[in-house]
């Protein structure tokens, strides 16, 4: 009945409590399509052992929900396991098929100022009010003023609090748009336009792996990472040093360019990383 077994189930629920697991061991369509949006993360140990983690647990939550209609794998598990009837196994997943149905396309878009954009030919501004967001169905069809920068936001807190955050960027016209949820056609629509993109991630290693695999792998220099002036006070003063005890050991050499790697060195000089919602703090 369901392309989501009960191993893998399982294994999915210790990738969600931060498990990390041999790549052999997850041999199914929905693992793959999970490494492909970049929701699980491949890394390398030793010399050709590949393990697989979640770099945020609840992108797994968010996309098994959206993608397969599971809303909570403990109790999916537990239907698998008794055998419950079709009923009780639609509510553990609405999609009483359990296929790779994606339930929506496109993704969110914020903006501080209005943007004048058009979506198939027609006219549309973009002025969300705050506590709002707009979503981008039909993607394909979606064009704003080539000057505008895109300004990639990965953790959702930062995203909802884009105001708090605007003296941070040089520019008025700026279409933030969100990672999550996670998927491809956000940088399907940024291929196919000329504005330039800046990532604003975390200011960790997996923050500048996401940024390399995800965007300048496909967008080249046309992409950029965004790093703060005063990005040395904020990481001596803020930094997380669990956050660069637990990354430091899967580092892989980026060689992006200067930038990128003066930042990495301070992440050794300090011995931590930093999370990007504390940029939303305006006097810190």
């Amino acid at each position: 009945m369901s392309k989501v077994t009960i191993n893998i189930a399982k294994k999915i629920q210790q990738l969600i409590q931060g498990d990390t697991i041999p790549l052999g061991q997850l041999k199914s369509p929905v693992i793959d399509s999970m490494i492909s949006e970049g929701v699980l993360s491949i890394k390398l140990q030793g010399r050709s052992k590949k393990t697989v983690f979640a770099p945020k647990p609840q992108a797994i939550e968010n996309y098994l929900s959206s993608h397969l209609g599971i809303n909570n794998v403990e109790v999916y598990i537990s239907n698998l396991k008794n055998g419950t009837s079709r009923t009780e196994n639609i509510i553990a997943s609405t999609n009483s098929k359990s296929s790779l149905v994606r339930t929506f396309k496109g993704f969110l878009v914020n903006c501080v100022y209005p943007i004048e954009a058009k979506i198939n030919g027609n006219r549309l501004i973009i002025a969300p009010p705050e506590g709002t967001y707009t979503y981008i169905h039909d993607f394909e069809g979606f064009t704003i003023p080539p000057e505008t920068l895109i300004i990639g936001v990965e953790n959702p807190e930062n995203f909802r609090f884009v105001r708090k955050q605007t003296h941070l960027f040089d520019k008025n016209s700026i279409l933030f748009v969100s990672r999550y949820p996670q998927s491809k056609d956000l940088i399907s629509w940024l291929q196919n336009i000329p504005n330039k993109y800046l990532h604003y991630g975390d200011f960790d290693f997996e923050g500048i792996r996401i940024f390399r695999d995800e965007y300048y792998k496909h967008l080249g220099n046309r992409a950029s990472f965004f790093i703060p002036k005063d990005i040395e006070r904020l990481i001596s003063k803020y930094g997380n040093k669990n956050l660069y005890d637990k990354q430091y050991k899967s580092i892989s050499t980026f060689n992006i360019n200067d930038e990128i790697e003066q930042l990495i060195a301070l992440f050794h000089k300090y011995k931590r990383c930093l999370e990007q919602e504390i940029l939303i703090t305006q006097f810190i």
